[in-house]
């Protein structure tokens, strides 16, 4: 029996020598480049950052919201390196020059047909293990967000008309999606 060649593992190093421009997310060692946005993808997002920070901004708040591209070293470890669509970050010393060391309070993705699986499964499990206290998947395609609450406070399943509490606020933020523009 001979023995299998091993798959090379990449680093951050290797992320940030991609050329300027290229997106790619690090997940265990392995590199997923990522598709550029749609049209609705950028229109979701914009209209969520815009209602969290407004949002945050009304209350006084010290977290901040980071809409895409912002750099998520996730486990600060050489193997782990995200991007999400929008990163909500509570605690200032977790942030630098560089983006979030360490993983964030809330985090949204925004389900693209090229990132299903990853953002159901892997991106799921990665962030539950770092700490997330909250991940959210927005799926235009099925017309539902899904809630995390990895703390346990709330979560679940909801159409992209409703209102959808956040539990990182204690439900005293809602996203009304049928007010958004998307």
């Amino acid at each position: 029996m001979s023995a299998q060649p091993q798959e090379k593992m990449y680093t951050i190093d290797d992320i940030e020598a991609l050329p300027e421009g290229h997106r790619a997310e690090l997940i265990d060692g392995v590199i997923y480049d990522m598709a550029t946005p749609s049209r609705q993808h950028q229109r979701i997002s914009m209209s969520l950052s815009t209602a969290i920070n407004n949002y945050i901004s009304s209350k006084k708040g010290n977290c901040e919201v980071y809409a895409a591209p912002f750099a998520v070293y996730l486990n600060q470890d050489d193997y782990n390196y995200f991007e999400p669509d929008i990163t909500v970050v509570c605690d200032p010393s977790k942030l630098d020059d560089k983006g979030c060391q360490g993983a964030p309070d809330w985090v949204i993705e925004i389900v693209s047909p090229s990132s299903r699986s990853m953002d159901y499964i892997k991106k799921m499990f990665k962030y539950s293990t770092a700490g997330v206290r909250e991940y959210w998947i927005v799926d235009p395609e099925k017309d539902s967000v899904t809630v995390y609450d990895f703390k346990g406070k709330s979560g679940g399943s909801y159409t992209i008309s409703d209102k959808v509490p956040v539990g990182i606020y204690d439900g005293d933020l809602q996203i009304d999606f049928s007010a958004l523009s998307i």
